[in-house]
């Protein structure tokens, strides 16, 4: 029964009692059993594409800490994998994929209709999650934003200001734009397909959104992400959707309501309160504890998630970190963040 799943009492705007809890990235190298299923797998895009193995790394956070949702295991740059573009991993480096720098490059994608075999596994994922979590436990799909997908798809690589997506933007307007494009069109099939394998809940992430500014935040983090959310909630009435425009400051305020989204997932950038008072408004919000209290543990951690707690218990909330926790996490810290929020300490 939904009822039984907090989260998706939060998403729905109820104000709970003690907030619901789950991490970005809780299924990830800070975990011994994921080390070693990783192991298992060969490689970073063979433990995506094996449907037991995800689903089992996926798993192993729920086991271990109880989380009130699972998130898929995939990754952002599936998409472009799945359009054709070349994808690898480099052990301590990330990804590097072929680049788009002219319309050649661009002209050799698929259409976005055509990426549902090469994204079977990640469907057949979700599927088995559906049916192997608890039935408390909500089950989270996602995908990137668009413009956080372009940014890898033009420099090939993760890059500190984006600055190769930025540049094809002003030079070349009508192919970055089509780039936009398809990987929006890409991103509203990929979504659809993961809903209809079991996926209660969907996010899209817009890690890079920040680094967009003036009209383009407008035009390339928050359109997109409308026509996305408003396609997706045609096709499947109902689906609760997070959108997480990292660092977008002072136009989180807002933001949720413009685009149609139930839930806005907060940076660390921003204070509790302040978002309490201006972005909470519009409904549930989600975060935002430093990932590197999962680190350093101890006084400081249970203050802040005590602080973060109080902050936001007038209004929907969504307990969570402000961004993915990071490897050198440990493990005992994540324990100690919920017992803090679930004991009910921070209330007194």
């Amino acid at each position: 029964m939904a009822n039984d799943k907090l989260i998706l009492r939060a998403l729905a705007g109820e104000t709970l009692d003690t907030p619901p809890i789950w991490m970005m990235r809780q299924a990830g190298r800070y975990l011994p059993e994921y080390k070693a299923t990783r192991a298992e797998a060969g490689d970073f895009l063979s433990l995506c594409y094996n449907s037991d193995l995800a689903a089992e790394v996926t798993l192993q956070p729920i086991r271990r800490y109880g989380f009130d949702a699972a998130i898929l295991f995939a990754d952002i740059l599936l998409i472009p994998d799945a359009l054709g573009a070349d994808l690898w991993f480099v052990t301590g480096e990330g990804p590097r994929l072929s680049t788009i720098t002219e319309q050649a490059d661009f002209d050799k994608l698929k259409p976005a209709d055509a990426i549902h075999d090469h994204l079977a596994p990640v469907y057949g994922t979700v599927a088995k999650l559906a049916a192997e979590l608890p039935k408390e436990t909500t089950l989270i799909g996602f995908a990137g934003a668009p413009w956080t997908v372009a940014t890898y798809m033009i420099a090939g690589r993760g890059t500190p200001n984006q600055g190769p997506a930025h540049a094809l933007k002003a030079a070349n307007r009508p192919l970055f734009q089509a780039v936009m494009e398809r990987i929006e069109a890409a991103t509203v099939e990929y979504l659809s397909a993961q809903i209809e394998s079991g996926a209660e809940v969907v996010k899209l992430f817009d890690s890079w959104a920040g680094s967009l500014k003036g009209a383009d935040f407008e035009e390339f983090a928050l359109e997109p992400a409308k026509r996305i959310i408003t396609e997706l909630k045609t096709r499947h009435p109902g689906i609760p959707v997070i959108a997480f425009p990292r660092e977008a400051g002072e136009k989180y305020v807002g933001f949720s309501k413009a685009i149609g989204a139930d839930c806005v997932a907060l940076d660390n950038s921003v204070d509790a309160e302040w978002a309490a008072a201006n972005v909470q408004v519009d409904g549930c919000v989600q975060g935002n504890l430093k990932s590197s209290h999962m680190v350093t543990g101890g006084q400081d951690l249970i203050d802040e998630t005590g602080a973060i707690c109080r902050a936001f218990s007038k209004g929907p909330h969504i307990f969570n970190l402000g961004h993915g926790i990071t490897p050198d996490a440990d493990p005992e810290n994540v324990q100690l963040m919920i017992d803090t929020v679930r004991s009910g300490a921070w209330k007194g």
